[in-house]
């Protein structure tokens, strides 16, 4: 409790500025904004509002999905949702928990955010951990990419996916409330999920926000055999072995396995989520608050050949053990607390003051059969001010503090990663420099990290020595970028970053059996800070009936940290350790769009999106594992009046140029098409959609995934989804 005190700290500033609000409450309310309006800019002009980036040009390219198009992609987890997007993939580890992967990077390296502060759960220490953000309650995502999401941690060296939801209302309903409710329902998991959320004027500069959503599935269905072609294989194998020596049982379930189809056993999920918030908005800034709750549980489809002892019975015993062991499951709560406020300051250098602080009490229960695991605790605190420069004759600007803190228990018989506490402080700015056709941002970020134990475990024997370990990184990072607009409409430039991070509780204490990813997980308390250098180079822009985004990008690591399969066996399950050497990533992204006719009343449009990436250990050392290969998607979209239809095709190329012990991933093609309709026209948020996914029902793995080989993609999905807006 005592390092949540010393953040709170910080907010002092605040709360002396704080008296302004009171000063101006009695000041006209703001014209409400236009959401429909708002909508229909996004699609011609990405605007980002996450904090200290907004409108930020150079450093980060950014993609958004807001409105009908959030509708029709919506997904149980966050991962899932943005997988359309350049350069995004998704470890898909289960229905139940998915995690987005930016350029190749995922785990410590992407941070998720919700309304700019993290998600306070610990989605991002395990691929088993599902995300504590339900995608039904947002109103946008955005997608940061490139130096500028350093300014959000370390932690975010790959990049940042920001949730906006309206639980801390940022302006007044125009009617004095304003309603949506959302409905949706799958046919490939027998998925039914519905949300709703309510804005209500309580006085002229007061609204009041609540939410609640719903969703439940079955088991997945998919489009082939649930184990990928090397496990199927695997399987005869021992099926033809154990046929041979006359174990016919053993044989029969090996051979069974091996031709399983349909649904994937164990694959269900079922999320409530419930929030309210209360702001007070006028001229002078904004202040707000809110409390959530979110609660899931999900299963998670069993390794094949995986288990391991759970005592120190004699054989007997040990085999009596095995046969009781029951499917995992994950049972995930956390209440969370939220606290946003803007300031107008109005003065010739400082323009305004923004605070943003998050507290999370977060549990989640790992289960084997009945028997409980493992029982993670988190309790996370995390806050950030921000001074935001007026513009200055082109030149704007903004310096702030983030603090974080997060106290992190694992109990039970299978904790692989022992009681651990994280304090991280950082400071950071930006700065950006107009000079006509020519632009200059320039970034740097300092920050502090404190990561300790009293209980490491060093070594695999059961008599280990258990040690305190407490290490300290003082990490700096810059970015600088340089841009020339080829035209009003059209912009090439140049970055390149210098970063560094301070390894994860994770990554130093790892040591034992980890029931949901079904693995002996090691990692290495001496591990030094992650360092890379990185360059970037970009063009954005219109040109006509054109619309595109294209980078090229390569980073350079040295004592890189991952995450790998070693080929040995520890207590029965696979053993995979966290190691640490030299690494270089390059790869490049973007997405271009075209209209082929406008005739007024008649639209169409093709766009096309495609991405890869290429990492590998430095010096020979082959390459880095879960890398996702070259992807093209390309799509035709049409509009008529009120009604829009979609079209397109997903290939992604199989993936052969893979780590030791690591399986390949075939090729594969996913075919989709959605069909919506406005009943009260386009300018209503009011829509029903129809779409049809992987319409060819194949079989489709993503390389990402720590689960590939046995936890395929879904089948064909028929989705009708609906959102009732006014």
């Amino acid at each position: 409790m005592h390092r949540m005190v010393k953040l709170l700290l910080f907010t002092t500033v605040a709360a002396q500025a704080f008296p302004a609000l009171a000063q101006v409450a009695e000041a006209p309310a703001p014209a409400a904004i236009d959401r429909d309006d708002a909508v229909h800019n996004q699609q011609s002009e990405i605007v980002v509002t996450a904090p200290f980036v907004r409108e930020l040009d150079l450093l980060a390219g950014s993609s958004v999905i807001t409105g009908d198009e959030l509708v029709i992609d919506v997904r149980s987890q966050i991962g899932e949702t943005l997988t359309r997007q350049p350069g995004v993939s998704a470890t898909s580890f289960s229905p139940g928990a998915s995690r987005p992967v930016l350029r190749g990077f995922q785990g410590e390296r992407i941070r998720v955010l919700s309304d700019g502060l993290g998600s306070l759960d610990v989605s991002n220490t395990s691929t088993d951990h599902a995300v504590s953000i339900e995608p039904l309650t947002a109103e946008r995502i955005e997608i940061l990419r490139g130096p500028a999401s350093l300014l959000f941690g370390s932690q975010a060296i790959g990049g940042v996916v920001n949730v906006i939801d309206r639980r801390i209302p940022r302006n007044v309903p125009e009617a004095g409330f304003h309603l949506d409710a959302i409905g949706a329902y799958g046919s490939a998991a027998e998925e039914r999920s519905g949300g709703a959320s309510l804005d209500v004027a309580l006085a002229p500069n007061i609204v009041a926000h609540v939410d609640g959503t719903y969703r439940k599935s079955d088991d997945l269905r998919i489009g082939g055999f649930v184990l990928s072609p090397t496990l199927r294989a695997d399987q005869r194998a021992i099926a033809a072995e154990e046929a041979e020596e006359g174990n016919l049982g053993e044989a029969a379930e090996a051979s069974a396995l091996a031709n399983l189809r349909g649904p994937l056993p164990n694959s269900f999920t079922e999320t409530f989520s419930v929030g309210g918030g209360l702001a007070l908005i006028n001229d002078g800034g904004s202040l707000g608050f809110s409390a959530g709750y979110y609660d899931t549980k999900y299963g998670v489809p069993s390794r094949p050949g995986a288990g391991h002892h759970h005592g120190e019975e004699g054989e007997e015993g040990e085999a009596e053990g095995g046969e009781e062991e029951g499917p995992v499951t994950i049972d995930l709560k956390q209440f969370r607390a939220d606290m946003r406020s803007e300031i107008t300051v109005g003065g010739s250098f400082l323009e305004s003051i923004r605070t943003r602080i998050g507290y999370s009490d977060y549990t989640h229960t790992e289960f084997e059969g009945a028997e409980v695991g493992t029982v993670f605790d988190s309790q996370a605190f995390e806050g950030r001010l921000e001074f935001v420069q007026a513009d200055r004759d082109g030149w704007r600007g903004v310096t702030g503090f983030q603090g974080f803190t997060r106290d992190f228990s694992a109990v039970g018989a299978e904790a692989f990663v022992p009681p651990n506490v994280t304090d991280q402080y950082g400071v950071f700015t930006l700065q950006e420099f107009n000079f006509g056709k020519l632009g200059l941002e320039v970034a740097g970020r300092y920050e502090r990290s404190e990561v300790s134990s009293s209980s490491v475990r060093i070594g695999l024997e059961e008599d280990a020595q258990i040690v305190a370990v407490d290490r300290t990184f003082n990490a700096f990072s810059g970015a600088i970028g340089v841009s020339y607009a080829v035209t009003p409409t059209v912009k090439i430039g140049i970055n390149g970053s210098r970063a560094e991070r301070a390894p994860s509780g994770e990554e130093l204490f790892s040591n034992g059996p980890h029931i949901a990813t079904q693995a002996f997980e090691i990692g290495d308390p001496n591990f030094t800070k992650e360092k890379s250098w990185g360059v970037e180079l970009f063009a954005r822009g219109d040109a006509g009936p054109i619309r595109f985004q294209v980078a090229g990008y390569s980073t350079w690591f040295n004592d890189y940290i991952y995450e790998a399969d070693t080929g040995l066996e520890a207590d029965e399950l696979p053993l995979f350790q966290y190691m640490q050497a030299d690494a270089r990533y390059y790869g490049v992204e973007g997405e271009v769009s075209a209209t082929i006719v406008n005739t007024g009343t008649f639209r169409l449009d093709a766009n096309v999106v495609a991405d890869y990436v290429n990492a590998e250990l430095s010096n020979d050392g082959g390459p880095l594992p879960r890398i996702p290969p070259l992807r093209v998607l390309g799509g035709l979209s049409a509009a008529a009046g009120s009604i829009s239809g979609r079209l397109e095709a997903e290939h992604i190329t199989a993936q052969n140029n893979i780590a030791a012990f690591e399986t390949p991933t075939k090729d594969f093609t996913l075919v989709n098409a959605t069909l919506s309709f406005k009943p009260f026209g386009g300018k209503n948020e009011t829509i029903i959609s129809v779409s049809a996914n992987n319409i060819f029902d194949v079989d489709a793995r993503r390389h990402a995934s720590f689960t590939k080989d046995f936890v395929p993609l879904p089948g064909r999905d028929i989705r009708v989804s609906a959102r009732l807006s006014f």
